[in-house]
């Protein structure tokens, strides 16, 4: 027989153990009961006081147990009782009051931070200048921290584009870009630092890393153009400036060398004027002594000078008025030559004698002015 058929005399719609299936209903068998474990009505009170003291205390020493916990090397706990500073904890485990008693906020102070920055901000002479940096710090302070600031982080990004518009906006953009590029970084370092040290943010910025610093994109190719002609003027200060210190000090050598040369110059015909007036007075007083042996003598030494530096001899006939030129050196050297050289002995009595015979005054060797000895 089907289990829908109606000579069963069974409900198809109720169960075989008659539970109830209304939700209402289990619904209501539900808070019956736990209002006798909590201390129902009649005979089950005694006994659901019981329970519901347990149940208490378990909830009691759950909600206690919430109060414990741990903090880590990097970390500090500042714990809070209705909001206000209670202490700071360090490493290790710890219990509080729990929740909402006492609170415990736990702050990495050996983390280091950072974020990005990028704006674009205007110089002194009133030009854009795009700006990219990364600001890396700490929580040095976890109290400070946790109580000064409402919001430190925003702060900190709120501070740092108020110190870079300190020290763009006090600077031209060709020093910004070229001279001063490398103290952007650490004067808004200085300067943001010393406003959250004012606030008492609790915050130490590490450092400033700049990566970037660059004219807006429409002025960009006209700024190259410049920046390639301060290169190239720099390339030929230096260029004049290497050459400089390469031909300066052979200059200076070189006229300390003149300079040298002219004094030993100097000491030179010094000492030979000396020597001559020395020779003169002794001259003079041999002179002064006997005047007629004297001008012989400075004759004949004179003439044997002459002769001596000549090759030629001229006699003069008596009263004819013709002078005789006898080329003794040149008939010498004809008879010791052979036959075959008579043409060019001929061709060299035609020069003169200063072309045949080198100038023996010309000659520093020489001194023209040294008393020779007669033999």
């Amino acid at each position: 027989m089907a289990w829908n058929d109606s000579g069963n005399g069974k409900d198809p719609w109720k169960r075989d153990d008659g539970a109830p299936t209304d939700l209402d209903q289990i619904v209501q068998n539900w808070q019956r009961r736990l209002s006798g474990i909590l201390g129902g009505g009649g005979g089950a009170r005694s006994g659901g006081g019981g329970g519901g003291y347990i149940l208490v205390i378990l909830l009691i020493v759950a909600w206690g147990l919430t109060g414990f916990y741990r903090v880590d090397e990097a970390e500090r706990g500042v714990v809070q009782r209705f909001g206000a500073y209670t202490e700071s904890t360090m490493p290790g485990l710890h219990w509080h009051l729990p929740f909402p008693i006492e609170t415990v906020d736990l702050v990495n102070a050996n983390q280091v931070s950072n974020y990005a920055y990028r704006t674009e901000m205007l110089t002194a002479d009133e030009q854009y200048v795009n700006i990219d940096m990364v600001v890396q710090y700490r929580r040095t302070d976890p109290v400070a921290y946790s109580f000064n600031v409402a919001d430190p982080e925003q702060t900190l990004q709120d501070v740092t584009e108020s110190a870079l518009r300190e020290v763009v906006g006090t600077s031209e953009l060709e020093v910004l870009i070229a001279a001063r590029r490398d103290e952007i970084a650490s004067r808004t370092q200085e300067a943001l630092q010393s406003t959250l040290d004012s606030y008492g943010a609790g915050l130490t910025v590490t450092s400033i890393s700049l990566e970037n610093v660059n004219y807006p994109d429409s002025v960009q190719a006209a700024v190259d153009d410049a920046q390639k002609a301060r290169n190239d003027s720099e390339r030929f200060q230096l260029e004049a400036d290497r050459y400089a210190r390469d031909v300066v000090p052979r200059a200076r050598g070189e006229a300390a060398r003149v300079l040298e040369d002219a004094k030993a110059y100097r000491d030179r015909v010094i000492a030979d004027a000396e020597g001559e007036a020395a020779r003169f007075e002794l001259l003079l007083e041999e002179y002064q002594k006997a005047p007629r042996v004297t001008r012989e003598r400075l004759y004949i030494d004179a003439i044997e000078d002459i002769y001596s530096r000549s090759s030629k001899v001229f006699i003069d006939s008596d009263g004819s008025g013709n002078l005789l030129y006898l080329p003794l050196d040149k008939m010498l050297n004809l008879a010791t030559r052979p036959s075959g050289s008579s043409d060019s002995t001929r061709s060299a009595d035609s020069q003169t004698p200063s072309q045949s015979q080198p100038n023996p005054r010309l000659d520093p060797a020489v001194d023209p002015r040294e008393r020779r000895v007669r033999q």
